[in-house]
C-alpha cells in the first residue's frame, strides 16, 4: 500500500507562487480519504481591513489561484489557495479588484468559501444530473501563471479520464484537461456550462519520470462537484443546481464561465 508522503510527492498543487517566472510548483496535495467527512475549519479574523483598492505597503502577494461565484457575494476556491493569506483580493476579468475574506475552509476536501461585499458576477450552477461519465468532455477556466502568461483567464478542454483520483481517491476525478499553477480553485465545467468539479492538482511529471522513466501526459485532478455541493450545504449555503441537457461549444461555455470566474490574490 502506498504511503501518504509518497502520494503527496506525486502531486503538485495548481496554485501560483508570486515568482512564478519559475516553472515548478511548490507544495503537494494530501489526498483526502474517500468517504470520510472532515469538519470545516474556521479561520482567524484578519488583523486589519483593506480599504477598497488599497494594499498596505508591507503586504506582498505570495500566491494566486482561481475561484468562481457560488452565491450572492460568495466565491468558492481551494483551501490551499487561501490558507497562508493575511489579505485576499479578487480580480474579475474586467480588471476590477475587490476585498474578500474567508468564511470557512475544509482542509480535507481542500475547499474554501470566500465572501466579498461586491457583486463579482452571476452564480454558476452545479450539475445535478445525469451522473458524470468517463470520457465526458470537460472544460477548465481560470488564471494559470497569471502575470507570466495572459493576464486574463484561460480555457482548456479535455475529458474525464477516471472517476477517482490518485490512489482511488473517491472525492476526485482524474481529468486530461491541462492545468497549470494558478488554476487551483477554478471551475471544471461540462458542455452545458454547469460545474462538475473544482480544479485542484496535477501529477508531478518530474517525480513520476524519476520513478518510472516515463513522463506522464495530462494527468490532472479536480474535486467532484458533489463534494463542493455538500460543503456548501454544510454552511447553509444552498448551491444552484441544474440538470445538464443542451450541449454547447467550448467557446460558449467559456463565455458563461468568464462572467463568474475570478483571480484570487493571496497577500501577506
Amino acid at each position: 500500500m502506498r504511503s501518504k508522503p509518497l502520494l503527496a510527492a506525486l502531486l503538485c498543487l495548481a496554485v501560483a507562487a508570486p515568482a512564478l517566472a519559475q516553472s515548478k510548483l511548490e507544495g503537494a496535495q494530501r489526498p483526502g480519504k474517500g468517504g470520510r467527512q472532515a469538519d470545516t475549519i474556521p479561520l482567524p479574523p484578519k488583523p486589519e481591513a483593506l480599504a477598497p483598492g488599497e494594499i498596505p505597503p508591507h503586504a506582498q502577494q505570495i500566491g494566486s489561484g482561481s475561484g468562481f461565484v457560488v452565491g450572492e457575494h460568495r466565491v468558492m476556491t481551494n483551501h490551499h489557495v487561501i490558507e497562508a493569506c493575511t489579505y485576499l483580493r479578487l480580480r474579475r476579468n474586467s480588471g476590477q479588484e475587490v476585498d474578500a475574506r474567508v468564511i470557512r475552509a475544509d482542509r480535507e476536501r481542500d475547499l474554501a468559501l470566500i465572501a466579498t461585499e461586491a457583486d463579482v458576477g452571476p452564480v454558476l450552477a452545479f450539475r445535478s444530473g445525469p451522473e458524470v461519465r468517463r470520457g465526458e468532455d470537460v472544460i477548465t477556466y481560470g488564471f494559470p501563471l497569471a502575470g507570466m502568461l495572459s493576464a486574463g483567464p484561460t480555457l482548456t478542454t479535455g475529458t474525464i479520464s477516471a472517476l477517482t483520483g490518485i490512489a482511488d481517491n473517491a472525492r476526485q476525478y482524474q481529468i486530461s484537461a491541462p492545468v497549470q499553477p494558478g488554476n487551483s480553485g477554478g471551475p471544471l465545467l461540462d458542455l452545458a456550462g454547469h460545474v462538475v468539479g473544482v480544479v485542484v492538482a496535477k501529477l508531478n511529471a518530474q517525480r513520476v519520470a524519476q520513478r518510472t522513466g516515463d513522463i506522464p501526459q495530462n494527468v490532472n485532478f479536480a474535486i467532484k462537484g458533489s463534494e463542493a455541493v455538500e460543503f456548501l450545504r454544510g454552511l447553509h449555503q444552498e448551491p444552484r443546481l441544474a440538470e445538464t441537457a443542451t450541449v454547447q461549444s467550448a467557446a460558449a461555455v467559456g463565455e458563461i464561465a468568464d462572467a463568474s470566474t475570478v483571480l484570487v490574490r493571496c497577500l501577506r
